[in-house]
């Protein structure tokens, strides 16, 4: 008779405890410890008599004097998809996607199998929260009810193994999503710790031993974080973030793991009746419908992965009637805000101390690199002052803590395509050598003095009374 283990695992990290606890102490989470049986294999007899495991098979290394050859991909059909995967999905690899609910995973995914489905390959949808018929439905809705892509309703994993290895092997196989899976060598409830991890492992051998690219979709909490046990992170070979707000009509994939290409790749997409459609140009986007002649916006010349990308920052500083001023933070860091305002404060002699500061990313585009900590400063500087910044220049630069701004890579991306974009000038870092755009004149900077002294002396008005151009969006661009 089998002998049933009882552990505790943690359902958001997978720590593993042999008695309960309130607070898990590798993740510090509260009342996430639940307690799981699983069965363990009998052994019987000496370790002499049992049978050898050394069954797997060695293969030599060959093409080690010629060139290493590219992993075989296969492209998904949309541009923005294939940019974030690092040019298509890589034969037996597993890719873990991750969003809020109803931010458009299950659309995208569906694009993208009918699209690959459409060349002649064999794409499989497992659903294992909603029937056929409701796939159907929307499949109806975005105009794909005749593509040839597989369908199935089920949770279990060994079921749906057998099934992909009947014919030939998939060449991408969906799962929606990995927390309704379960998998009968595990006795816990599906969306355990325990039961994600197995169903997991069962999915990822078969991708490797099948060559099925396989996509899991996972869920994600309050905080954004793709719920479930870390592990699985680990386990896959590429992990991507499905993010937007529902306020705004783009979506935006991001890359956060890639074995086989770029991190930190996103892919824009816009939301449309028919489905999620690809934004070529996404600064365009971004830019449009910003107010020229407003204090306290600066455009900020960013990288997301190998893409250059402008978007508006905009602040507000205003008197504060409060003891402690408030300081609101919307797609930056705020740790990052209260560095800069302290280098104004020390450096630039700008007292913001009794002011509320408001800091916004338009669009809802989140920024994690500090190059645009000039570009915060400037529109802070900005919004104090009331004079507006000059609408054809864009800013990039790191800022110190002592004052000194200092170089960012990917100097010349940011230049040609703020250049693309009918920008005139750009403020920039004293650089290390890297030559800007010719014809396009760049200012550097080498202190946080020196943009506080430009936007003092009113060298921020546009010259000439000239009206920079505003880049317009096209869907269709």
């Amino acid at each position: 008779m089998a002998k049933h283990n009882q552990t505790f695992a943690c359902q958001s990290c997978g720590a593993v405890y042999n008695r309960w606890r309130g607070r898990c102490e590798a993740c510090n989470g509260w009342n996430t410890i639940v307690e799981e049986t699983g069965a363990a294999s009998p052994v019987s007899g000496p370790v002499a008599t049992r049978p050898s495991r050394a069954r797997g098979r060695v293969f030599p290394l060959e093409g080690l004097s010629g060139e290493a050859k590219e992993a075989p991909r296969t492209s998904s059909g949309i541009a923005e998809l294939d940019r974030v995967t690092g040019g298509g999905f890589v034969r037996g690899s597993v890719i873990l996607l991750g969003g809020d609910p109803g931010i458009g995973k299950s659309t995208l995914l569906m694009q993208a199998s009918a699209a690959l489905a459409a060349r002649g390959e064999r794409v499989a949808y497992i659903s294992g929260e909603e029937a056929v018929g409701q796939v159907r439905l929307r499949a109806e809705r975005l105009g794909l009810s005749g593509a040839p892509v597989e369908l199935a309703a089920e949770t279990n994993v060994e079921d749906i193994v057998a099934t992909l290895t009947q014919g030939r092997p998939p060449a991408l196989a969906i799962i929606d999503s990995i927390q309704t899976m379960w998998t009968e060598t595990v006795e816990s409830a599906p969306g355990t710790v325990t039961q994600v991890r197995g169903s997991a492992q069962s999915l990822i051998r078969f991708a490797k031993t099948s060559g099925t690219a396989v996509i899991l979709v996972g869920h994600v909490t309050k905080d954004g974080q793709i719920a479930g046990p870390r592990v699985v992170e680990h386990m896959v070979d590429a992990v991507a973030s499905f993010e937007g707000d529902q306020g705004h009509h783009f979506r935006i994939l991001r890359a956060v793991k890639n074995r086989f290409g770029p991190t930190d790749e996103i892919g824009v997409f816009e939301m449309t009746d028919g489905g999620l459609a690809e934004v070529p140009n996404p600064s365009a986007l971004f830019l449009a419908g910003r107010d020229l002649a407003a204090p306290g916006t600066a455009v900020f010349a960013g990288m997301e992965g190998t893409r250059p990308l402008l978007v508006e920052i905009q602040a507000l500083v205003a008197p504060s009637a409060l003891g402690m001023p408030r300081r609101a933070v919307v797609g930056w860091d705020p740790n990052r805000l209260s560095m800069v305002l302290a280098v104004l404060e020390a450096h630039g002699g700008i007292r913001l101390g009794g002011h509320d500061v408001y800091l916004n990313v338009a669009g809802g585009l989140r920024i994690g690199e500090p190059a645009a900590d000039l570009a915060v400063a400037a529109a802070l500087v900005s919004s104090l002052s009331g004079a507006p910044l000059p609408s054809d220049a864009v800013y990039f630069g790191e800022v110190g803590l002592s004052g000194a701004i200092r170089p960012v890579a990917q100097a010349p991306a940011r230049l040609k395509e703020a250049q693309k974009l009918g920008f005139a000038r750009a403020l920039m870092p004293h650089g290390r050598g890297e030559a800007p755009e010719r014809g396009f004149p760049a200012e550097s900077l080498r202190h946080i003095a020196d943009l506080v002294a430009g936007v003092a002396a009113g060298k921020a008005a546009p010259r000439g009374g000239r009206r920079p151009p505003v880049p317009a969006y096209d869907p269709e661009e």
